[in-house]
């Protein structure tokens, strides 16, 4: 029955329209941010204690590991993107976050949380943020 399950959800079935609309904000947002001197290190990096970074990346320029979420809208009707990432979003990244300096057994490393908004309105405006939050208080490194 498992093997069932497992054939189920990993069918090629087609993405319901709002993941698409992510999936392509998250390929724009990694061709992007490479333009701009970033290296991709990984993408939908999952914690195991739960926490989620849609885009772990190097940027040269500073030689900072960046932790990015891609937040990609149609349009801005209902507010900025950066908007929808609430105090609960962030502890999410954040705990992404520990996750993956702990995979690097906690290196003396710089770090910042980014936030990437794609709106796809008028042919695709990408936007970035860098540090648009910091690690909230309880949280030290």
């Amino acid at each position: 029955m498992r093997q069932w399950l497992k054939q189920r959800w990993t069918s090629n079935r087609a993405l319901a329209p709002h993941l698409a609309l992510g999936r392509q904000g998250e390929s724009l947002a990694a061709r992007n941010l490479k333009k701009r001197g970033y290296k991709i290190l990984a993408t939908n990096f999952r914690g195991r204690r739960g926490g989620e970074i849609d885009l772990v990346c190097r940027d040269r320029a500073t030689d900072t590991l960046v932790f990015v979420e891609v937040k990609t809208r149609t349009d801005e009707a209902f507010g900025r993107p950066i908007d929808a990432v609430d105090k609960k979003k962030r502890r999410r990244i954040v705990r992404g976050a520990m996750a993956w300096l702990r995979m690097l057994d906690m290196p003396d490393v710089r770090f910042r949380f980014d936030v990437v908004e794609v709106i796809m309105d008028e042919g695709p405006e990408v936007r970035v943020i860098q540090n648009a939050f910091g690690l909230p208080s309880g949280y030290y490194y």
